[in-house]
């Protein structure tokens, strides 16, 4: 069985991340959708809520499975059995970004392989922060999100 891990904050998880996600199954017998605890960043929902958020999109789908993670990414991989990796890539910064992280942690482990996943165009301009901008705002943001992202947010948060 192969499988693949997809780490984010996911603070919250989009449609982009969605597509993603879509992407993998098409790919993998599993996807390990992973949320991250990152400590360098300020986030609008807490850690338990944002896999809620995200166990909801796929409650009917047993292929992807919803972890919460505070450490490197190299050592999920080892914990999962699993050398695949994959990223979501939307613009030029991400690839920095993203490749910057890949080289950093083929040193921690040259058994990882990372799979970069091209965001669709019509997702290129979505991230977490567009809707938690848009939130703040009190702007619409109900087309970036999966429709359980949305209800849960207006329906827990009373955004």
């Amino acid at each position: 069985m192969k499988k693949c891990v997809f780490a984010g904050t996911f603070d919250p998880f989009t449609v982009g991340h969605e597509d993603t996600v879509t992407k993998c199954l098409a790919l993998f017998d599993e996807a390990v959708v992973a949320v991250a605890e990152n400590k360098n960043k300020s986030c609008l929902f807490p850690l338990r809520d944002r896999a809620e958020m995200i166990s909801s999109v796929y409650r009917c789908e047993p292929r992807v499975r919803v972890v919460t993670w505070g450490g490197a990414i190299v050592d999920l991989l080892k914990r999962e059995n699993t050398p695949f990796y994959v990223r979501g890539i939307r613009n030029f910064r991400d690839f920095d970004y993203e490749t910057a992280d890949f080289y950093a942690s083929r040193k921690l482990d040259p058994e990882m392989i990372t799979i970069y996943l091209p965001a669709e165009q019509e997702h290129l301009h979505i991230s977490s922060t567009l809707v938690k901008n848009s939130i703040a705002f009190e702007k619409p943001f109900k087309d970036y999100l999966p429709k359980a992202v949305f209800e849960y947010i207006t329906e827990k948060k009373n955004v």
